[in-house]
């Protein structure tokens, strides 16, 4: 046990504090539009928040800083690829979500397609939210043992176990509310340090700077462009458009993201809420990477291996340097993102599977007679994918940031194009789209373990794919309709 009785303390009183305050919003808990949208009533700058700890999680404290360790800032070029592709959700994406009373992204596609391929869309998010989840849960396995020396195990059902209980209680609310206290605490812990770090260092900020420019760590922009060589990952080229289209999928079709911009209480509040979050990202990946530059020069600038993961250096300085009190403090902030990941993934993976498959559970109303029996499948669905989380947060999967990106990524192409064809092509037809998403879903598995394109291109190629097949096989079902109404 590394942890003193102050850090535990510290710790503890989080964990207990979290979970009362998601309990305290059970009694708004009425019908399932309170428990997946909190009654459409949440103010733009709660959204904002709960977007940012959405798209925050413990892969991005650990897996950030071991980016700039390793590397430099060029991943920054990414994360102006998510602005980029914000402005798009909001030009493309909001008018026709508030357009109708959706609980789901998927729900669009259903009133443009008809329910097979709400289906094939809802199936594909269920799957890639489990398993990035999964990613995301095991990486706090590697605090915690850090912390406690605790097995992978323990973390995970401990976390799991507490995040269940208040999300299972206070809905959508409670993950919102819990969400913008774990906000205001991780980044709290990250400035803390940030400074402890800048204090330890002898010679301070000066020290860090020449560190940093004997290795180029203060790099930002690369302009060359290569679709395969891992050295070119992040480039100018591969952050704006890759970022753009990534987070076009992520914010634009992912039911984790688009339940929290249904839930705000007008299209213009949602859009608000989108494009500050993009300022606060922008914010935090930039002090996560500078994090990660300061650790390379605390530890003296050590020899890097190419290849080799580096997930374990910012935990390691969290037990190893942080004085008691501040450990404990950050240590609950790396909780409070997991936590916040967790939450919102169990309320979004159980809106999808209750409301986009309600027929399969004996009705196709969410409101009025079958209100009280939807609001009930809706607490049990969030215990069942509680219970896969726990069992997928104990695999093993590699470097965390980038194997939880690279999953997403795999299969967001495909969505983002359907999604596409729905907003843009007119003459899309079911049968079209349905063709396009498996050609478009096919295509990324194949690029991903037969060829050497790198992972940031991956959402581009896959919605492109989808977009082009989709519209060629919906323009020959149309011919082959009119051929027949011609005989």
């Amino acid at each position: 046990m590394r942890l003193t009785p102050l850090d535990l303390a510290i710790v503890a009183a989080y964990l207990v504090g979290v979970t009362l305050l998601g309990l305290a919003f059970r009694k708004d808990q009425h019908t399932v539009r309170d428990y997946f949208l909190s009654g459409r009533s949440m103010p733009w700058w709660a959204l904002a928040l709960s977007i940012v700890a959405t798209e925050t999680s413990t892969l991005t404290i650990i897996g950030t800083p071991a980016l700039a360790f390793a590397g430099n800032l060029t991943f920054l070029q990414l994360v102006l690829g998510y602005l980029v592709g914000r402005v798009l959700v909001v030009l493309l994406f909001l008018t026709p979500y508030f357009q109708g009373e959706f609980y789901t992204a998927y729900q669009l596609l259903e009133r443009r397609f008809g329910a097979k391929v709400k289906a094939a869309a809802a199936s594909t998010f269920l799957l890639t939210r489990a398993l990035a989840e999964g990613v995301r849960i095991a990486a706090i396995a590697l605090v915690v043992d850090a912390a406690f020396g605790t097995g992978q195990r323990a973390s995970v059902v401990l976390i799991m176990f507490l995040v269940l209980v208040y999300t299972f209680e206070g809905g959508m609310k409670a993950v919102i509310w819990t969400d913008v206290a774990q906000v205001l605490l991780y980044l709290s812990g990250s400035a803390a340090a940030f400074f402890l770090l800048l204090h330890k260092i002898p010679g301070g900020w000066g020290a860090v700077t020449q560190a940093a420019q004997a290795a180029q760590k203060f790099r930002i922009f690369d302009f060359s462009f290569s679709l395969t060589n891992p050295a070119k990952t992040y480039t100018f080229w591969s952050g704006i458009v890759g970022g753009a289209f990534l987070t076009m999928a992520t914010h634009g079709t992912d039911q984790t993201i688009v339940q929290r911009l249904l839930a705000a209480k007008s299209k213009r509040e949602s859009a608000l809420a989108l494009l500050a979050s993009g300022g606060l990202i922008l914010f935090q990946f930039a002090l996560f990477l500078v994090l990660g530059v300061m650790l390379y020069a605390w530890n003296g600038a050590p020899s890097i291996h190419a290849g080799q993961s580096y997930d374990f250096v910012f935990p390691n300085f969290i037990v190893t340097a942080m004085p008691a009190g501040m450990r404990g403090l950050v240590i609950a902030s790396i909780f409070a993102v997991a936590m916040s990941n967790a939450s919102g993934s169990l309320n979004s993976l159980a809106a999808s599977s209750v409301v986009d498959f309600r027929t399969l559970f004996g009705a196709s109303e969410l409101e009025g007679a079958g209100a009280a029996h939807f609001l009930r499948l809706a607490r049990w669905m969030t215990l069942v994918w509680g219970g896969v989380l726990m069992v997928l947060g104990t695999f093993q999967w590699g470097p965390l940031l980038e194997a939880g990106l690279t999953i997403a990524s795999i299969t967001f192409g495909g969505l983002l194009g359907l999604f596409l064809l729905a907003v843009l092509l007119r003459g899309a037809t079911p049968g079209g789209v349905l063709t396009g998403m498996v050609i478009g879903l096919a295509a990324m598995v194949y690029i991903h373990f037969y060829t050497p394109i790198l992972w940031t291109w991956y959402v581009l190629i896959g919605a492109g794919i989808t977009f082009l097949a989709g519209a060629l096989a919906s323009l020959a079902v149309r011919r082959v309709v009119q051929l027949q109404e011609t005989k």
